[in-house]
C-alpha cells in the first residue's frame, strides 16, 4: 500500500512538471513567430547593425582626421583616446542617429525583397500588407526598447567621461565657475555664494537664510564651503569659519567654529551650468532634477525638459519611420533602390533637422518642451498614415 502511494505521489509530481512546461511553452514568444516573421526580423536587425557599423566607421575616420592634431598637441594617451573618447563616441552617435539607421535599413532590404519579387510572392500566398508589417513592428519595438534604455541610462554616464576627455585633451571650453549665485534650496531657505569653483567643488562667501512666515529665523555664514563628493549621502557640505545666528523673538543665539558638516539641499550642478550637461544625466536623474528646479521656481530647466521628452519621442520614431520605409519601398519599380535610398536619407535628415529646430523653439521661443519634443513625430505620423493608406494600392 505504501509502495502504491509513493508511486502515485511520483506521478503527481511529474504531472506538475508537465503543466509548468506547458505554461512555459505558451509564454514563449518565439512560438508565435512564423518563418516569415523570423526571416524579416533577421534581415531588418542585420541590416540595421550593418548600417550602424558602416556609417559610424566613416564618422570615426573623419573625426580622427579632424582631431588628430589636437590629440597630439595636448599629449592625449592612446588608452584615453580609445576607451574614454571613442568608446563613448560610438554609442552616443549611434543612438543619436538611430532614426536614420532604421530608415536606411528598412528601405535597403525591403527594396531588395521587392526587387527579387519576394514581396509579390508573399502577397500572392495570401499574406496581407497589414500582416506583412507585423515583423517590421516587432523589430522596431526591439530597436526602440534598446535605444530608450541606452539613451536613458547607459550613454549619459559615458557622455560625462567623453566631456571630461574633451575638456582635458581637446581644450573644449566648459563653464567651471559661477559668481553671485542665489537660489532657493528649499521652501523658505535661500542660499547665496559670492564665488564658486566647480573644479574643486568649493564656494566662497557663503550665506544661508531660513524664513518662517516671512520672518528670518536663522542666518548662517561661512568663508568657505566645500562639497563632499565621497560622502555616502547627497547634499553633504563642509563649512569653514562658520557662524550661525538663530533668532528667537527678541533673543539671539550665536554659534561659531572652524569646521562643521551640514546638509544643504543643493549640488554642484545646481550652481554651474555647462553646455550639454543635460546629456550626462540619466532619465531618472533628469526627472528628479527637473522636479527640484521647478519646485525652486527656477526657469533654467527648459534644456533638461527637452532632453527628457526627446529621449522618449526618439524611441517612438522607430515605429513611424519603419512604417514610412516599408510603405515606400515594398512596391517593385524600375530603376532599383536608388530613389528609395535618396527619399529615405532626405526624410531621415529632415526628422533630425526638425528635432533640432523644435528644441531651439522650446529654449528660445517659450514653446512647451513636451510639444517641441513631439513635433517631429506628430508631423511624420501624418506622412506615415498617408504612405500606409497608399501602399496596398
Amino acid at each position: 500500500m505504501k509502495e502504491a502511494f509513493r508511486k502515485i505521489k511520483h506521478w503527481l509530481r511529474w504531472l506538475r512538471w508537465l503543466k509548468c512546461l506547458r505554461c512555459l511553452k505558451v509564454l514563449n514568444p518565439f512560438r508565435y513567430l512564423k518563418r516569415l516573421d523570423r526571416y524579416i526580423i533577421a534581415k531588418f536587425i542585420g541590416t540595421y547593425i550593418f548600417s550602424i557599423i558602416l556609417i559610424i566607421s566613416i564618422s570615426i575616420v573623419f573625426d580622427v582626421n579632424e582631431n588628430l592634431a589636437k590629440f597630439s598637441t595636448y599629449n592625449a594617451p592612446l588608452k584615453a583616446i580609445v576607451f574614454d573618447y571613442y568608446a563613448n563616441f560610438v554609442p552616443y552617435f549611434a543612438n543619436l542617429f538611430s532614426p536614420l539607421f532604421v530608415f536606411i535599413a528598412v528601405i535597403f532590404f525591403t527594396s531588395k525583397l521587392a526587387g527579387n519579387s519576394e514581396i509579390i510572392a508573399m502577397l500572392a500566398a495570401g499574406v496581407s500588407f497589414k500582416r506583412l508589417l507585423r515583423p517590421y513592428m516587432i523589430s522596431a519595438a526591439l530597436i526602440a526598447a534598446v535605444n530608450f534604455y541606452l539613451g536613458g541610462y547607459v550613454i549619459p554616464k559615458g557622455n560625462q567621461v567623453k566631456m571630461d576627455f574633451e575638456a582635458k585633451y581637446k581644450n573644449k571650453e566648459r563653464n567651471l565657475s559661477a559668481s553671485n549665485v542665489q537660489l532657493m534650496v528649499q521652501p523658505g531657505v535661500i542660499a547665496y555664494l559670492q564665488q564658486y569653483d566647480d573644479v574643486t567643488k568649493t564656494g566662497y562667501g557663503f550665506s544661508l537664510d531660513k524664513f518662517e512666515n516671512k520672518k528670518l529665523v536663522s542666518h548662517m555664514t561661512a568663508s568657505v564651503i566645500r562639497y563632499d563628493s565621497i560622502s555616502d549621502s547627497r547634499y553633504h557640505w563642509k563649512a569653514q569659519s562658520y557662524k550661525i545666528r538663530t533668532l528667537k523673538g527678541l533673543r539671539e543665539e550665536i554659534e561659531s567654529g572652524a569646521v562643521i558638516d551640514t546638509l544643504i539641499q543643493m549640488e554642484p550642478m545646481d550652481l554651474v551650468f555647462s553646455k550639454g550637461q543635460q546629456e550626462t544625466l540619466t532619465s531618472t536623474e533628469l526627472s528628479d532634477y527637473i522636479s527640484k528646479q521647478v519646485e525652486r521656481g527656477s526657469v533654467n530647466v527648459v534644456q533638461y525638459e527637452v532632453e527628457y521628452h526627446k529621449r522618449i519621442a526618439t524611441s517612438f520614431a522607430s515605429f513611424i519611420l519603419t512604417m514610412i520605409g516599408v510603405s515606400l519601398s515594398s512596391r517593385k519599380r524600375k530603376g532599383g533602390m536608388g530613389m528609395y535610398l535618396g527619399i529615405g536619407l532626405a526624410l531621415s535628415f529632415g526628422y533630425i533637422l526638425l528635432q533640432t529646430i523644435s528644441a531651439t523653439f522650446a529654449i528660445n521661443a517659450d514653446t512647451p518642451a513636451l510639444l517641441a519634443a513631439w513635433i517631429p513625430n506628430l508631423l511624420y505620423v501624418i506622412i506615415a498614415y498617408f504612405c500606409y493608406r497608399q501602399a496596398p494600392n
